[in-house]
């Protein structure tokens, strides 16, 4: 009786050549993933740098790329790059070395008055006395915490001699942090100013061998984004500085253009710029302009409530086919999540989430 010949054994999963050929990519993209994030971790300290040369550079793109296509400019990407980085600095460099200037006039001044009010105290302005509500709780505060020398004040015993140094240690270190954020951002933007087209296309074709053409639409509407927040951010937050500060003229204040100036920086994050114009009316208050005050108030509320709920929204929102709220949400919790950062890359974000859905639902 013939034998049968043994049955070969399966081939193992390790011969097959395309289940090599998985584990061989599988193995590559976590050793890329690995790599980029270990990357990412080296560079961590000068991300904030990079991100706010990137939202930079691609507000200024169009300007950069219209710049470059006079013919007599044509090559001399280095002067141009260094020209926008320049004015870049400047435009950051001059109005805080004005608002240093502007200070250090009034600081003889200042110290003088906190001199004085160490030694006798605050006296208490005669528009308290005629508040129609609450007067006798606030006088009572005021004379027992501000009328007397402020040395022997309860309300200024927290603010001794130690707790002032430590305060003026960490203003400091955060000072030299910032200003070490902005070089690099200086540097960095100067690089990709530099690059230029051969960036963009490169970019570009990434995007598209890793996510087909759609990943190249959806790299361009999230540069969109970050345009119209910069058009929507920095462009309204001008113009409430400007009408705030022709208030502030009218109204009387000292130093309106460098009060116009807070103003506008304050305006640029959400619902800041009420702490520039309630201050300048609480000075006001003070001063016995209740008047003055009070209108300042009301014409700063209605002209932040028009431009945070309608222009703002409607200058982002058409740039990037955003809702409202989708806006909204993109601004507030970006800048909750990654600082003021987040302005730019909430609403990026908010555009690859309303791209995802309308494929979805397609």
């Amino acid at each position: 009786m013939a034998t049968r010949p043994p049955a070969a054994s399966p081939t193992p999963p390790e011969s097959d050549p395309q289940n090599r050929k998985k584990m061989q990519q599988a193995a590559t993209a976590l050793l890329y993933a690995a790599l980029v994030l270990l990357a990412l971790w080296v560079i961590r300290d000068f991300l904030p740098a990079v991100g706010w040369a990137c939202v930079i550079a691609i507000a200024l793109w169009p300007v950069l790329r219209k710049i470059e296509s006079h013919s007599w400019l044509k090559g001399r990407n280095t002067l141009i790059s260094a020209v926008l980085t320049l004015a870049i600095a400047l435009l950051v460099v001059l109005p805080v070395a004005m608002g240093i200037g502007q200070a250090s006039h009034e600081a003889h001044d200042v110290i003088e008055w906190i001199k004085n009010v160490q030694e006798n105290g605050i006296a208490m302005p005669d528009i308290v006395q005629h508040l129609p509500f609450g007067s006798q709780q606030v006088t009572a505060w005021w004379q027992a915490n501000l009328t007397q020398p402020l040395r022997e004040s309860p309300a200024m015993k927290g603010l001794h001699g130690e707790a002032v140094m430590t305060f003026g240690r960490h203003f400091g270190a955060r000072a030299v942090h910032g200003l070490m954020v902005f070089a690099f951002m200086l540097v960095t933007l100067f690089v990709i100013f530099r690059a230029g087209p051969r960036l963009s296309g490169a970019l570009l074709k990434g995007a598209q061998r890793a996510l087909g053409s759609n990943g190249a639409q959806l790299l361009e509407r999230m540069a969109s984004a970050v345009r119209g927040t910069v058009a929507g951010l920095v462009v309204v937050g001008i113009g409430e500085g400007a009408l705030l500060g022709l208030a502030y003229e009218i109204a009387g204040l000292p130093h309106v253009i460098l009060l116009g100036f807070v103003t506008a920086v304050a305006a640029m994050l959400p619902f800041c710029a009420p702490l520039a114009f309630c201050g300048a009316a609480l000075w006001l208050f003070v001063q016995g302009s209740v008047a003055w005050a009070i209108g300042l108030a009301v014409f700063g509320f209605v002209v932040v409530f028009i431009a945070e709920h309608l222009v703002r929204p409607v200058i982002i929102g058409n740039s990037t086919r955003l809702p409202f709220l989708l806006v909204l949400f993109g601004i507030l919790g970006g800048a909750e999540t990654f600082g003021l950062l987040g302005l730019f890359i909430g609403p990026a974000l908010m555009t690859v989430l309303m791209v995802l859905w309308t494929d979805w639902v397609r």
